[in-house]
């Protein structure tokens, strides 16, 4: 925590005085957020994306089935926005949890602008 800087200020003409309290903080930057993507493939069922979804991301099958078309349709998805530690932990579960299923489903992340 900082000091607080006291100010006095008396005016000649004025026998009050008069203090003034500043707060001075430092700015501080937020970390930066990662985008989590899923890249679309010819091989990975689609019902494996959806449960990697619904597991992984906490996405009701609704959510997850919308998102899982995205993938398919566009190629990529930004299937959610982490801190750059839970983003790595979310990418690193689904690929292992995909290589273990002996799927070939990509999970990146790159920094958010």
């Amino acid at each position: 925590m900082t000091r607080p800087n006291w100010t006095m200020t008396k005016s000649p003409e004025d026998p009050v005085d008069t203090s003034i309290l500043t707060d001075v903080r430092p700015k501080t930057k937020r970390p930066p957020l990662y985008k989590v993507l899923l890249l679309n493939d010819d091989y990975t069922p689609m019902e494996f994306v959806v449960h990697v979804l619904e597991r992984f991301f906490g996405m009701n099958h609704a959510q997850a089935f919308e998102i899982m078309l995205t993938v398919h349709k566009k190629g990529v998805a930004v299937v959610g926005v982490f801190s750059h530690e839970i983003a790595e932990t979310k990418v690193g579960q689904v690929m292992d949890f995909a290589r273990r299923h002996q799927h070939p489903l990509q999970c990146t992340m790159e920094r958010e602008d």
